[in-house]
């Protein structure tokens, strides 16, 4: 049976990095039929270019001069892994530690692999690369997962495929972008844990939410506290919503917090279900931006 093209594809993502450069073909010099490259080439640093869709954002200046001593006594001993663009330039796929910390130690030229990639795969590349061996802090991998949402037209399912996790895995990361600037700052400044994040997320009300959070910092509070602080200001106010509804039948309320609790787990934000005596109501999906709106109407199956 005739494998297409796109399952080859989504095979080689599903089985991270290594896959993907090992099917990426490159052309010989002499313009005959592709062929992988099997050798490593030295290539000047000043004809590589950073990698513009690289997800992490920030490098520790003190790893990367301890970097740099190690290759100063040791050189490089896994190459990096480029693409060429044009005679004499290249692009990184992956491997910019070792490139700038090769620029600190003085080196001219460092060891590569040659490949071809377009920009989709040098994406994914650079996403499932810094995954797998770079620790990126929860707030990357989100925006990570997000530009391969948006720039590779990918569904959250594909998505999942892709980096080898579970859809709701990605949708907890997803949510942290919804948080203000300031929570977002915390969690790539590795001020607060994705734990803490998450228990925010939960909270509708944006000025509660930093209130918490720059006490959560001064306090240094654990996560569990944090969501004991949380659950405490959600059941004030269902108290006092309870309170406005005490005419409500019990057995109603019950069905009605039932089930807006699926509508919350399943949409992967709090819902909000309301309905009177007369079984008149309504129902309120938040969202926060574009791609979240996006995400929701997939779920709904109506893009």
């Amino acid at each position: 049976m005739a494998v297409s093209k796109t399952n080859k594809k989504r095979g080689a993502l599903g089985k991270g990095l290594g896959a993907l450069l090992q099917d990426s073909p490159q052309k010989n010099s002499e313009g005959g039929e592709n062929h992988p490259i099997a050798g490593i080439f030295e290539i000047p640093l000043e004809q590589i270019q950073v990698n513009p869709f690289q997800p992490r954002t920030h490098f520790d200046k003190t790893a990367l001069e301890e970097l740099a001593e190690s290759i100063t006594v040791q050189g490089i001993i896994q190459p990096i892994t480029v693409r060429k663009l044009a005679d004499k330039e290249y692009q990184l796929i992956s491997g910019e530690r070792r490139y700038q910390a090769s620029k600190m130690a003085g080196l001219d030229k460092i060891p590569a692999y040659v490949r071809l990639a377009n920009d989709q795969q040098m994406l994914e590349m650079a996403l499932i690369e810094n995954i797998q061996r770079e620790n990126l802090n929860a707030l990357e991998i989100a925006h990570s997962y997000q530009r391969l949402l948006s720039e590779c037209d990918l569904k959250q399912e594909q998505l999942g495929d892709r980096v080898g996790k579970n859809r709701t895995t990605v949708n907890n990361y997803l949510r942290l972008l919804k948080l203000p600037p300031d929570i977002q700052a915390g969690i790539r400044d590795q001020k607060i844990s994705m734990g803490h994040a998450r228990a925010l997320i939960n909270i509708e009300d944006v000025d509660k939410q930093l209130a918490i959070f720059n006490r959560m910092i001064t306090e240094e509070l654990s996560v569990r506290k944090v969501e004991a602080l949380v659950k405490d200001l959600s059941e004030g106010k269902e108290k006092k919503e309870a309170s406005s509804q005490s005419k409500t039948d019990p057995v109603k309320k019950y069905e009605i917090n039932k089930l807006q609790q699926k509508l919350a787990s399943h949409f992967g934000t709090k819902v909000s279900l309301k309905a009177d005596q007369k079984d008149k109501g309504e129902i309120k999906i938040p969202f926060h931006s574009t791609s979240d709106l996006n995400r929701i109407l997939e779920i709904l199956d109506l893009i």
